[in-house]
């Protein structure tokens, strides 16, 4: 049998596999165009090129396979992540009719409720650190698992409207523009501040502020274990205090894997950015961002100038951009307000390419790479670099001609992407600091959309800012 014919059978074996139809039902007419687009290019002169394309395609639906598993197992979680009103999620029941996806939520969940244990579990932001919000020594195990300082509040997570309800004080009514938010956000990204009911939540929870964070993931498998558990879980990131927050089920085995019984893998989280933080609860009826994240503000703003489109628009206002609260800051309402975050093990510096502040001197990419070898500034100047920077960024491509250092490029995408250069970041840091670099240089990008969420994290991962001249 000739080497085309056998590549072409194991082509038509996979296409087969990743079929979501069964193999009888395969589409003859895709078939039937695949033969002859297979045939032209067997019959082109560049062999090479054509075995090269034969082995990506084969790849390809390969992982159409595994991705097919995958639906198969977690196909009955996946309708409680539609865009839908929180009054209709609330009268949803649990529907799972994989035995091993509701085998693995029962073992879990019995761990959360009955030894109060913490989990490691997927939301669409970071993987978190998940345990009984209800109880103090459950949620007590979060921070002796973290090394979490006791001041910085956990976010609550809930899965329907009558459990957050079931969190605050009887006679509180929802405002209605947390009610057109959660409408329009929820589930997803956006945590907002309520007034806490102390007969209810730990103080160990909300670091005993009046009030308390609480957000509804849309990933379905937190979505279902919160269901299974019936009750509300705090989960912070599930990691070491201070380091980039996991988003791979593998990043939270390598930092906190020895000190935990369960992981939930739930593969890569959509967003990778922790949630947006919104404080609504002031007299001036403006909404406070205190922690940009993967919800932009401009959705935020963009659905508040849909609801009131020829009235008064609330403002929303950005912490450390639009205001200051030196209070605020000291004794935080929710976390990543006071303490220095998302930094690994090795150095950061984040390059700026933006316009210089007064004073400050600019760098040209050779003029950079003279500093990093000096050794009045560095005792073991770094030889192997982590350049964590967008593919088709200018400055990636001045660098890496500099053959006298090893790059090790982790890329963030397109900067015309600021959405996938922010679910990047965290990996990037991460793949970085596994690879073992001496450091890692970052660049910054413009502070729109994700972009203020991104830099919000990478400032505060980074021990020095430079900036570029592009030329």
């Amino acid at each position: 049998m000739s080497e085309q014919r056998v590549l072409y059978r194991r082509i038509v074996r996979e296409f087969g596999k990743a079929s979501v139809q069964p193999r009888q039902k395969r589409n003859n007419e895709i078939l039937h165009n695949f033969r002859v687009t297979f045939q032209h290019r067997a019959n082109s002169k560049n062999s090479q090129e054509f075995a090269r394309d034969v082995e990506n395609f084969t790849t390809f639906l390969s992982s159409q396979t595994q991705y097919k598993a995958l639906m198969e197992r977690y196909n009955p979680l996946f309708d409680l992540t539609a865009e839908e009103r929180i009054e209709a999620t609330a009268r949803r029941r649990l529907h799972v009719s994989s035995p091993e996806t509701l085998d693995a939520l029962n073992k879990v969940s019995h761990y959360l409720t009955h030894e109060h244990g913490p989990v490691a579990l997927p939301t669409e932001t970071v993987y978190g650190l998940g345990a009984n919000a209800l109880n103090t020594k459950a949620s007590s195990r979060i921070f002796s698992v973290k090394g979490r300082p006791p001041d910085n509040p956990l976010i609550v997570h809930v899965s329907s409207s009558s459990m957050l309800a079931s969190l605050l004080p009887s006679d509180y009514q929802i405002p209605p523009m947390y009610r057109l938010l959660m409408k329009h956000f929820w589930p997803g990204p956006l945590t907002l501040l309520f007034p806490t009911n102390p007969k209810i939540i730990p103080s160990i929870i909300t670091a005993n502020q009046p009030t308390v964070a609480i957000r509804m993931p849309s990933n379905p498998i937190a979505r279902a274990l919160i269901s299974v558990a019936d009750v509300p879980i705090a989960a912070p990131s599930a990691n070491s205090s201070g380091k980039p927050s996991p988003t791979r089920a593998e990043h939270v085995l390598r930092d906190i894997g020895g000190k935990i019984r369960f992981i939930l893998d739930g593969g890569p989280c959509d967003v990778g950015l922790e949630s947006t933080v919104v404080d609504g609860l002031h007299e001036d009826g403006n909404l406070r961002v205190l922690r940009p994240g993967g919800l932009p503000v401009e959705e935020i703003e963009r659905v508040l100038q849909m609801q009131n489109p020829s009235g008064s628009v609330p403002k929303v206002l950005v912490h450390r951009r639009d205001f200051t609260d030196a209070l605020l800051e000291q004794a935080p309402t929710t976390p990543g307000m006071k303490y220095r975050h998302y930094s690994p093990s090795i150095p950061v510096i984040l390059l700026m390419t933006s316009k210089a502040p007064d004073a400050v001197q600019c760098l040209t990419p050779s003029a950079l790479i003279q500093q990093l070898q000096d050794t009045a500034l560095y005792d073991n100047p770094p030889k192997h670099i982590g350049l964590l920077m967008p593919s088709d960024s200018s400055l990636f491509q001045q660098l890496i001609p500099f053959s006298e250092l090893q790059w090790n490029h982790f890329s963030l995408g397109s900067e015309r992407e600021p959405a996938v250069m922010a679910q990047r970041l965290f990996d990037g840091l991460l793949t970085l600091e596994e690879r073992s670099v001496d450091l890692i240089l970052i660049q910054g990008i413009d502070e729109a959309r994700e972009g203020l969420a991104f830099m919000n994290r990478v400032i505060k991962a980074a021990g020095e800012t430079r900036w570029i001249s592009l030329g």
